[in-house]
């Protein structure tokens, strides 16, 4: 795929979702200024769009390979923190009869925090910008909704996939969409998200395989495949 299209903004938010897209030495300015200031001005200032760019591309690009072989065009998929939108925007790209429902928070916090989030509060994303994000790269309006998890307005359907890479009981805790997802899902629905936990989710699924283990990760978490709500 060719280069992704990022306007100062897209990057920023981009390092914020993701810190591994930062170089060593943003990384030492968080540390030597903390993560409010990093959040509100050195991640803005101080980086490289374009390495910003291609950085982003790379990781998006392994998960999608990752995820590839549980696609098909006309999929119903629905996305939750999927952040600027990279890998749906690679499926969409691929797949031109697929749609996508993303859900998200739309805010983002005074002071990013990394890891588990115990009160759900933590959000790193800015709808407009996802919107801008995907219209920018080429995809059609038409082949996307986006929703704010705060506006309760979620998208009622059964779904074909659900993803949730390292949002879903990663950084948040699953059980604030169970019941949710039970609504949107049926015994073909295949739900994939990271997760710390993964012995947890033999009391919730009837079938659960892990199709990715991320040793990288602070927290050495599993990515796993889920199907049928016991």
């Amino acid at each position: 795929m060719e280069d992704l299209k990022f306007t100062r903004d897209m990057a920023q938010l981009a390092v914020l979702q993701r810190i591994e897209l930062a170089d060593k030495f943003l990384m030492k300015v968080r540390k030597l200024f903390g993560r409010y200031l990093f959040s509100k001005l050195f991640s803005k200032y101080l980086i490289n769009k374009r390495k910003i760019s291609q950085n982003y591309l790379k990781v998006i690009n392994n998960e999608y390979q990752n995820i590839e072989k549980f696609l098909n065009d006309g999929q119903k998929i629905l996305s939750i923190g999927g952040g600027i939108g990279g890998l749906e925007l690679l499926i969409l790209k691929k797949f031109p009869n697929t749609k996508i429902d993303l859900i998200e928070k739309n805010y983002i916090s005074e002071k990013v925090k990394y890891g588990w989030d115990y009160k759900n509060n933590e959000a790193y994303n800015n709808l407009t910008i996802t919107k801008k994000f995907l219209n920018l790269n080429g995809i059609d309006t038409n082949k996307y909704s986006i929703y704010d998890i705060d506006k309760k307005n979620l998208p009622i359907k059964s779904y074909d996939l659900i993803i949730s890479l390292y949002s879903l009981d990663y950084h948040y805790d699953f059980n604030i969409y169970v019941k949710y997802l039970r609504s949107v899902s049926n015994k073909n629905t295949k739900i994939i998200f990271d997760t710390i936990r993964p012995d947890f989710f033999f009391n919730i699924f009837e079938e659960i395989s892990v199709i990715k283990e991320n040793e990288s990760t602070v927290h050495k978490s599993k990515r796993i495949k889920c199907t049928v709500f016991k």
